[in-house]
């Protein structure tokens, strides 16, 4: 085997046409699709997040059946494919959310979405620990703690 053969000689790196070149790179990375755009679900005004904040979606079909598990509804809002639940920053410490839910750090989302709930009072939070049980009660999801560990 020859070092341009085992990948380490002179040739190593190129292809058939040579080595690609740095305008070829920068051509590259502009023809690739740009990331959606993140934004901050906004909070209404005179709301504070003394406890910072992320979001939990879910799909639109199953919101109507969490909402009325919950004790407490902090600020709701939907996109049209999916509404979104205010919960305080590090809510998914240790804490697997059932599927399809997602978790949203920073409740920063992909979509414009609009407020559907706003609380009484200034703390827009939806108790995660009561949304989570109602997620996977409407997903049939048991809970983490409840599954069986093995040894």
């Amino acid at each position: 085997m020859t070092a341009a053969e085992d990948g380490f000689g002179r040739g190593a790196g190129r292809g058939p046409e040579g080595p690609i070149g740095l305008d070829t790179l920068v051509r590259l990375q502009r023809r690739r699709p740009a990331a959606e755009a993140l934004r901050r679900l906004p909070m209404p005004e005179g709301m504070t997040v003394p406890l910072g904040c992320d979001a939990v979606a879910v799909p639109d079909r199953l919101g109507p059946l969490v909402v009325p598990r919950l004790p407490r509804l902090g600020c709701v809002y939907a996109d049209g494919t999916h509404w979104w639940w205010i919960v305080p920053a590090d809510s998914d410490h240790a804490l697997r959310w059932p599927a399809p839910a997602h978790y949203a750090p920073g409740a920063l989302v992909t979509s414009t979405a609009r407020l559907i709930h706003r609380p009484d009072g200034t703390i827009p939070y939806t108790p995660p620990i009561p949304l989570y049980l109602a997620l996977c009660r409407a997903t049939g999801t048991p809970p983490d703690w409840s599954r069986a560990v093995s040894a």
